[in-house]
């Protein structure tokens, strides 16, 4: 049952309408970097992300379902994938600290109570000039999976718990039908960060 929930959601990530091949261009991911994939359900961009950076490069797909992290390890052995590692996201996440380019959220911020907190949590993995990119999903009509069940969190509210978590919104881009969709970088030590 996993395996195919995780079928499913890899399938809907790599649908035209979602543009995953836009979303990794504006990332601007390169080899040799490091990226945290935090909710990476079936796995779909932390795989792409592997093969992007190479194998002198690292990837963790986090999330908090053992059963996809295995389905995502299987897929990583598939396709001679050594740089992908799979983390449960456990209260405490386990990832070296000042070792991220690029912390990358894809429709998971609804699911994350006291989110200022949690971000200001995140920095400590960052390096210095590091990133987070977070997509999330536009209000949905009433009668949506998305609107009946609060799957969902207004742009205006990310931007304002990320500004109090420390972070300086660098980018929105707008080409995500259901989403949207902002990149981030830590403000410098001087002030707040």
């Amino acid at each position: 049952m996993e395996d195919l929930k995780a079928k499913m959601f890899n399938k809907k990530a790599s649908g035209p309408r979602n543009k995953p091949d836009q979303i990794i261009e504006a990332i601007g991911l390169k080899q040799e970097q490091t990226i945290a994939d935090i909710g990476a359900g079936g796995g779909y961009f932390s795989l792409r992300f592997a093969e992007i950076v190479g194998e002198k490069g690292k990837v963790y797909a986090i999330d908090t379902n053992p059963k996809f992290l295995e389905s995502i390890k299987n897929s990583a052995k598939e396709k001679r994938l050594t740089n992908l590692v799979p983390v449960l996201a456990e209260e405490r996440l386990n990832l070296p600290e000042k070792s991220l380019d690029f912390i990358f959220m894809r429709n998971v911020t609804h699911h994350i109570s006291n989110r200022a907190e949690y971000f200001k949590s995140l920095k400590r993995f960052l390096k210095p000039n590091g990133r987070i990119i977070i997509i999330e999903y536009k209000k949905g009509k009433s009668f949506t999976f998305r609107g009946m069940f609060g799957h969902d969190v207004p742009k205006e509210v990310i931007k304002q718990e990320m500004e109090e978590a420390g972070y300086l919104l660098e980018k929105e881009l707008d080409f995500l039908p259901e989403q949207h969709f902002t990149i981030y970088s830590k403000q410098s030590e001087g002030f707040g960060g």
